[in-house]
């Protein structure tokens, strides 16, 4: 057998239950304090947490395919999509996948069916005009293959099911979503089943582009269905990170029925993705809480200034801030800049380190490092 798909018994996966005991305990407890944080948020900052977390899963689950998007322009077409106003204009990619962002976050009970999938990837090739099929299944008849190096002697690191047999394929893992959902006639976990969903339709592959795209949307609905909410774990992001391992760890899966290596790594990274999502969030409690307490203090160059800081996000803005950059973003005058900034330390919005050219701002939060969570961890 080459692929876990030419098996006999196919798609009958396999793995140690008692393996990933702990997993689905932590994955709970992780779930519980985001919901509980979440909920006692102000409208206007839960709000706002929501939008930086959908921009950021679009941003990275497209950079885990090698698309690199304007962030800016895909936060712009999320708010658009919300009904909120916004002025940046966004090409087809960002506005594409921005769409299937907010269906995601938006319509966790809607059934993940087939004219679902397809509406999916018709948002996320958006724009495409080389494709032969948006919005329907692959139909050429070559081989699908995820393949790298030179040409003369590409290695080829899975094949998946022909064309002709997707169809069949996909109503056989439909069958499966409905089956396993908490709900239905064989209910899996939240994380157990979001982990063989994934690698289940990752190895049909069913469409001629957008297949990972998909996959990872379709985790986070499972993910959100097992917990009847819509949770923020953002594991495209934790992938991204640790890119290589899950290419590798899917490859390896993708050989064998017996998945037991694959979901604990995979409960592994989701978790870390659930504890980034929570300094995530810790920050941008964080940022509310400094801009209300320095509100009326500051003037428009500073404000302006701190925003930009934090859009940097929990692990901070690279190297620290510079007078130059202060006078970048501002557009202040040398003087200006100092004056502002040494009032932003008096104030207790930033901390200074360094002297004469290497002075460096920092804003005044609490840092937050998330040590990566390995499968003998868990």
């Amino acid at each position: 057998m080459s692929w876990n798909w030419e098996a006999p018994d196919w798609p009958r996966f396999r793995w140690d239950a008692g393996r990933l005991a702990r997993a689905e305990v932590l994955f709970a407890q992780q779930a519980g304090v985001l919901v509980g944080s979440v909920q006692h948020l102000e409208p206007v900052v839960r709000d706002g947490f929501a939008i930086q977390w959908m921009t950021g899963e679009a941003y990275d689950t497209s950079a885990i395919e090698g698309e690199m998007l304007d962030r800016d322009s895909v936060q712009s077409s999320i708010q658009r999509q919300l009904g909120l106003k916004s002025e940046r204009r966004a090409g087809p990619a960002e506005a594409g996948i921005a769409e299937l962002m907010v269906d995601v976050y938006r319509n966790i009970a809607a059934p993940v069916d087939e004219t679902r999938l397809f509406s999916w990837h018709a948002m996320v090739m958006h724009g495409r005009r080389d494709l032969t099929v948006v919005g329907g299944y692959r139909t050429h008849a070559e081989p699908m293959q995820i393949v790298s190096g030179p040409f003369q002697n590409q290695r080829v690191h899975f094949e998946a099911p022909p064309s002709s047999a997707v169809g069949a394929e996909m109503r056989a893992f439909f069958s499966w979503l409905e089956e396993s959902a908490p709900s239905g006639t064989s209910p899996l976990s939240a994380l157990t089943r979001a982990g063989v969903g994934h690698l289940w339709f990752e190895s049909i592959h069913p469409f001629e582009d957008g297949n990972g795209r998909i996959g990872r949307a379709l985790l986070e609905t499972m993910l959100a269905q097992g917990l009847a909410r819509p949770v923020l774990t953002g594991a495209a992001g934790t992938f991204l990170r640790r890119q290589k391992e899950y290419y590798q760890a899917l490859e390896d899966a993708s050989r064998t029925l017996d998945i037991t290596d694959w979901l604990v790594w995979f409960a592994s990274a989701v978790i870390e993705a659930q504890r980034r999502t929570e300094a995530q969030l810790s920050f941008v409690i964080d940022k509310a809480r400094l801009m209300a307490r320095v509100s009326g203090a500051i003037n428009t160059r500073q404000e302006r200034a701190l925003l930009r800081m934090f859009e940097a996000g929990p692990e901070g803005f690279a190297g620290g801030l510079s007078a130059k950059n202060y006078m970048t973003i501002t557009g202040a005058a040398t003087a200006t800049a100092t004056r502002d900034l040494a009032e932003l330390v008096t104030l207790g919005a930033l901390t200074r380190t360094g002297d004469l050219k290497s002075t460096r701002y920092h804003l005044a939060v609490e840092p937050r490092s998330i040590a990566p969570v390995t499968s003998d961890m868990i």
